[in-house]
C-alpha cells in the first residue's frame, strides 16, 4: 500500500521552519502499513498546490496526507489548492462554520482575544472543496478534510503539529482501517556499511522485508531497521543474516 505525503508553506522552503509533521505522519502511515513512497514540499502558492497534488495523483497512491495552510490569513490556500487540482468548486460547510464560531467564543470567554464575532477571515476557514467530509480539529479552528478521488484517499490536515497530531490520530488512522507494519532496530557489529551491504542485498532477495541502515561514523557498530508485516518475516530475516556471520545487538 502506497502513500505520499505534501506539506505547505513557505516557511518550510526558507528554512525558518523544520518540516516535523512530515516526519511523524510518515511514521505513523509505516506503522500502519503503507510505504511511503514520497514526501513532498511546496510553497503557499495556488498553482503550485495545484500542479503537485495533480503530479501525486498521477502517481496513483492509496493515500495522499496533505498538512498546512489552512488559517485565516491571505498565504493560507491550501483549500482552494486541492479544489482546483480535483475540479471541484470550494463551498460553505455550515456545520464548520458553527464550530468555527463556538471556538472564538470560547477563546473570548477566556479573555484571549478581544473579538469573538466572525469576520470574513474566520468565515474562509470554513470553505471546503465540494463533496469533502469534514475533519473536526480538537486543538484549533481550522477543520480538515477527506476527499475520496479515483481511488486516492486524500486527507487535508493544519499545518500547526499539535492540531496535525490530534487530527490524524482521530480522523486519519481510523479511516485507514487496521493495518500494521512491523519494524525490529537493530545494532550490527560491522564496522562499515561496505561489509554489511552484501548481506542486506542477499537478505532482501530471501525474504518478504525491508532493511533500512544508518551508519553512526566508522567504527564498531551499524544500526539497521528491518520493516515487515510480520514480527516471523523479521527473524527469520535477522536468522539468515546471522547465519552469514553478522552479529547483533538490540
Amino acid at each position: 500500500m502506497l502513500a505520499e505525503i505534501l506539506t505547505v508553506g513557505d516557511e518550510l522552503l526558507t528554512g525558518n521552519t523544520v518540516d516535523s509533521n512530515s516526519s511523524f505522519i510518515a511514521k505513523r502511515l509505516t506503522e500502519k502499513g503503507y510505504v511511503v513512497r514520497r514526501k513532498t514540499t511546496v510553497g503557499d502558492d495556488v498553482e503550485e498546490i495545484a500542479g503537485v497534488i495533480e503530479e501525486i495523483l498521477g502517481r496513483k497512491p492509496r493515500v495522499l496526507v496533505i498538512s498546512g495552510g489552512l488559517g485565516p490569513t491571505h498565504d493560507d490556500v491550501t483549500m482552494l489548492g486541492v479544489a482546483r487540482a480535483l475540479g471541484r468548486n470550494l463551498v460553505l460547510c455550515e456545520p464548520c462554520l458553527e464550530r468555527i464560531a463556538e471556538f472564538y467564543r470560547k477563546l473570548h470567554e477566556r479573555g484571549l482575544i478581544d473579538d469573538p464575532e466572525l469576520n470574513e477571515a474566520r468565515r474562509k476557514m470554513a470553505y471546503l472543496p465540494e463533496g469533502s467530509k469534514p475533519l473536526e480539529n480538537p486543538e484549533g479552528a481550522a477543520p480538515g478534510a477527506f476527499i475520496e478521488h479515483n481511488g486516492v484517499k486524500i486527507f487535508v490536515l493544519p499545518g500547526m503539529p499539535r492540531e496535525m497530531k490530534a487530527m490524524l490520530e482521530k480522523e486519519v488512522l481510523p479511516e485507514l482501517g487496521a493495518g500494521r507494519f512491523t519494524q525490529r532496530k537493530l545494532l550490527a557489529e560491522v564496522t562499515d556499511e561496505s561489509k554489511l551491504a552484501p548481506v542486506l542485498r542477499e537478505t532482501l532477495k530471501r525474504f518478504n522485508v525491508r532493511i533500512h541502515s544508518s551508519p553512526k561514523g566508522f567504527g564498531r557498530y551499524i544500526g539497521i531497521i528491518i520493516f515487515s508485516e510480520s514480527e516471523e518475516e523479521i527473524e527469520r530475516a535477522r536468522a539468515f543474516m546471522e547465519s552469514l556471520g553478522v552479529r547483533f545487538e538490540e
